[in-house]
Order: structure tokens, then C-alpha cells, then sequence
């Protein structure tokens, strides 16, 4: 059984856009595009409610899918597509399906975002928390020929760089490896540290000993690579801007381990001008009880 592209869509015209890029994406993979609507369970626990409000969510949701899988269709005629409505708690629905996905994508926000939001809060959690890679889609971007991705060395970024070769190789453009860096505190501001040549070196070389395996693997991917000193985030979000996808890992080597996102893929999902993948390193899967 091949893994599914998951898009969740609930009528949004960001949920539109996250359709048509999932569409595109299962279309290359050569998998099937599964379609989820969330009813909010909430909806249903107020007895206050009109009677037949259930009932015409039920229908609304209903009208999206088959919407949004007749857009799937027609645009990639060869696709096998399905669709499914649930009820529950959006984050964790869909949070729940990435167990079983190999890429869930998602509008940067949905109908129920605050105009003054720039990243809606299910996209948030589902990002921080899924199984498998999380791509959040504001505006589509294509022409620039190549996919963006941010390296620090660490297992995070390692997984991200894995899921941009994937990507570039299926679309047949670029790797951009953008690693940002900064000069290391001194334990002592008395004592002497690395220069910014030996600094910038020693990032070369980290840098290369984490793309070796990737070049190996995807001969056929044309690498750029970016060392620049600078704050990561403001570098990604430069670099989105020439990318047709930016991809990140979830926590870079100083995250907090109580934090499902790092500063720098928070960041990016924030202000980045192309989608943006969320990538964790490999989880364990739940096996269901027989």
C-alpha cells in the first residue's frame, strides 16, 4: 500500500491553493491524494444550536470535498483521488493522518484564522507535531527552478535535506543549500577564539560532509550551496523568495527540546514568500492494536 498525499481543505481560498499543490505533488510521486475535512466537534456540543445545524455542516463539508476532488481530478485526470470528512479536533485529526501519509500539506491559514494571523494555529500544531513532512502553502511559486533548504548539521536538518533532494529530483530542478552562521561565543572574553576564515572553513567542511550521501544518492540533482553569515531565519526568508518550496527542519542544534518548532522554521512558515516543508527526523510509527 503506497502512503497518500494528505490535504486538508475547508472552503478557504488557502486551502484551495494547498489542493492544488497537493494535487501536483501525489501527480509526481505517483501516489493517491486523499482530501480530509475536519468538522470541529465543538460544533455539535451545544444544545443551544439550531436544530439541523449539524446536519447542514455535514452538507456544507460534503459540497467541499466533492468540490475539491473534482478540481484534483481535472487537473491531474490519471490521479487516484479520495476524499474523507470527520469530526474532531482539526489539529489532531490531521495530525492523527500523518501517520499514515508521506506528506501532508496545508493552507497557511483557514477559515477561521484572525485577519492579523499570519499562520493559522492548526498548521502551527500539525507542523510541530506530524510523522511524516508537513508542507504549508500561502502563495504557490514556480518558475525559479529550485528548492530551497536550510542546513546546521543537525538530525533535523539532515531530514530536511533528504526531503528537498526527494523534491527536486521528482521535479527535476536544483538543490539550494543555504547554511547561515555566526562567530562562537568566547568562554572568556579574554581568551582568543577561531577567526571568521577558520570559522567559515570549519562550516565548509561540516557543510560538505552533510551533502556527500545526498550527492551520491541523487546524481542527477544539481547542488548550489549558500555559507553566509547571518541570522538563519532572515536568510531563509530571503532565499524563499527565489524558491519554489523551502524546506526546513523542525528544530535546528539550539532548539529547546520542549519546543515542537524551532525559531527558524517558525519563522519561516511566518514570513516565508514560497511554501515551506516541515521536516522531523524519522518517527517510530503506531502499529493499531489487532
Amino acid at each position: 500500500m503506497v502512503d497518500p498525499v494528505i490535504v486538508g481543505v475547508d472552503g478557504s481560498g488557502r486551502s484551495l491553493r494547498a489542493l492544488v499543490w497537493a494535487a501536483s505533488d501525489a501527480a509526481r510521486r505517483e501516489c493517491p491524494l486523499l482530501i480530509a475535512h475536519v468538522l470541529p466537534a465543538w460544533e455539535f456540543d451545544f444544545p443551544f444550536f439550531p436544530p439541523g445545524r449539524s446536519q447542514g455542516l455535514s452538507r456544507r463539508g460534503a459540497e467541499i470535498l466533492a468540490e475539491a476532488v473534482a478540481i484534483a481530478k481535472e487537473s491531474h485526470p490519471g490521479l487516484e483521488v479520495e476524499s474523507d470528512q470527520v469530526s474532531g479536533s482539526p489539529a489532531e485529526v490531521l495530525r492523527a493522518a500523518t501517520e499514515r501519509a508521506c506528506c501532508m500539506v496545508l493552507g497557511a491559514r483557514g477559515e477561521g484564522g484572525l485577519g492579523n494571523l499570519l499562520m493559522g494555529s492548526v498548521s502551527l500544531q500539525v507542523a510541530g507535531h506530524a510523522a511524516c513532512p508537513v508542507v504549508v502553502v500561502g502563495e504557490i511559486a514556480t518558475g525559479h527552478g529550485r528548492v530551497l533548504v536550510g542546513t546546521d548539521g543537525s538530525e533535523h536538518s539532515t531530514a530536511a535535506l533528504e526531503f528537498a533532494f526527494e523534491e527536486a529530483s521528482l521535479r527535476g530542478v536544483r538543490v539550494h543549500s543555504l547554511r547561515a552562521w555566526s562567530m562562537p561565543t568566547k568562554p572568556e572574553p579574554s581568551e582568543d577564539g577561531p577567526g571568521p576564515d577558520e570559522v567559515e572553513a570549519e562550516q565548509r567542511r561540516q557543510l560538505d560532509d552533510q551533502l556527500a550521501p545526498l550527492r551520491h544518492r541523487y546524481p542527477d540533482v544539481e547542488i548550489e550551496t549558500t555559507l553566509v553569515r547571518g541570522k538563519p531565519v532572515t536568510e531563509l526568508v530571503r532565499a524563499s523568495g527565489r524558491a519554489d518550496l523551502a524546506v526546513v527542519g523542525s528544530r535546528g542544534k539550539g532548539g529547546f527540546h520542549g519546543l515542537a518548532l524551532g525559531s527558524v522554521s517558525h519563522g519561516l512558515l511566518h514570513y516565508g514568500i514560497c511554501p515551506v516543508a516541515v521536516v522531523r527526523p524519522p518517527q517510530p510509527r503506531h502499529t493499531p492494536p489487532a
